[in-house]
């Protein structure tokens, strides 16, 4: 009595057949990484939002300055002073806004690795997910083809 061979093309078109292409994990991961692009984009433009104003301020109070400094003096040595006081005022001036420029920088650091953090905890859930789904899929797949 001869033994019946196994279709082995069958069995592999029965077995891939059997494996559902889950659009759901690609869906989740799109909507993961969207989410996270738009919370770094307002990091980002709140950032440029409050540099702007320092700078706006800033060029403000520059040219305030600077028409104060070129008023008509009594004194020669009065231009001397004005001179004097505008570049130590600037100076002062730089200082502060500087350290709100080195401020807003360490708020975008904050919030970036913040957001990162939690994206990669949100990444990880949705790969572990997809992976026992399919791994689930595969198991249930191979089952039935073996069972045929």
């Amino acid at each position: 009595m001869a033994a019946k061979t196994q279709d082995y093309t069958a069995m592999m078109k029965d077995m891939m057949g059997a494996f559902p292409v889950d659009t759901k994990a690609m869906d989740e991961a799109f909507k993961t990484t969207a989410t996270l692009n738009e919370k770094l984009s307002a990091v980002a433009l709140e950032a440029a939002e409050k540099s702007t104003e320092i700078s706006a301020k800033w060029t403000k109070d520059t040219l305030t300055k600077l028409a104060d400094m070129s008023k008509v003096k009594k004194e020669p040595a009065d231009y001397a002073k004005a001179m004097t006081d505008f570049a130590s005022a600037q100076a002062e001036v730089a200082a502060e806004n500087m350290a709100a420029y080195a401020e807003i920088a360490k708020k975008v650091q904050m919030d970036t690795v913040e957001l990162m953090m939690a994206a990669g905890k949100d990444f990880s859930e949705d790969a572990t997910a997809a992976m026992k789904k399919a791994t689930d899929d595969m198991t249930a797949a191979a089952q039935k083809a073996t069972s045929k």
